[in-house]
């Protein structure tokens, strides 16, 4: 997977995306910690092709109130670490918003995309109004796992990676490296590129 990726039929020129994947400590914000993030920006150039660009990762302290044991030994991120050098939430707010607006393209819109957006969504979402800060995505993300379910016409239930690397042109997953944020946040590029691509030659447009 190579930071070079572009979309060769796509042509975007309203939107630029931000690919985020996050690892937290539990199953929903408020109670349970976010611990890391990264977002890989997907942008448009001058002639409207897709370019993956350049990735943020940020990590926060573990200060919420339950803590899942089983959750958090997926990532195995060090908690005793991040404590002590993770960012608190006002600080990853503002150096989160101040990326996506410096890495949004002029005239174009920031748009969350996940892997299951509905569940990273929310967790950025909640640490943004609990610090009474602007989400820098809005109200609204970009599922690739509803996305592949209308582009590709699978199964909700079958929109895993392992189902989209088989039906698009991406590389596998490297399991070695899943439940990295840095890591995921770029193969959701390669797997949104992929979708993008795929959704242009279905319309007939590119």
């Amino acid at each position: 997977m190579s930071p070079a990726l572009f979309s060769k039929v796509h042509r975007e020129h309203r939107a630029t995306y931000f690919c985020v994947d996050i690892e937290c400590n539990g199953p929903v914000p408020g109670l349970f910690a976010m611990v890391s993030l990264a977002a890989v920006v997907v942008a448009p150039d001058a002639d409207g092709r897709l370019h993956v660009g350049e990735c943020l990762y940020l990590e926060l302290k573990p200060d919420a109130p339950r803590h899942d044991a089983r959750a958090a030994s997926i990532h195995g991120l060090d908690q005793a670490r991040l404590m002590r050098e993770g960012l608190d939430r006002p600080a990853f707010c503002t150096q989160l918003s101040d990326w996506v607006k410096a890495h949004t393209v002029p005239g174009t819109e920031p748009v969350f995309v996940g892997h299951n957006a509905p569940f990273d969504w929310s967790f950025v979402a909640w640490t943004f109004s609990e610090v009474h800060r602007p989400n820098p995505f809005g109200y609204k993300a970009l599922c690739t796992k509803a996305m592949a379910t209308g582009v590709l016409g699978v199964h909700w239930l079958d929109s895993n990676k392992e189902v989209l690397s088989e039906r698009l042109p991406i590389t596998d997953e490297d399991l070695s490296q899943k439940h990295r944020a840095d890591y995921d946040a770029l193969y959701q590029a390669e797997i949104l590129v992929a979708l993008l691509d795929r959704q242009a030659q279905n319309a007939g447009t590119g």
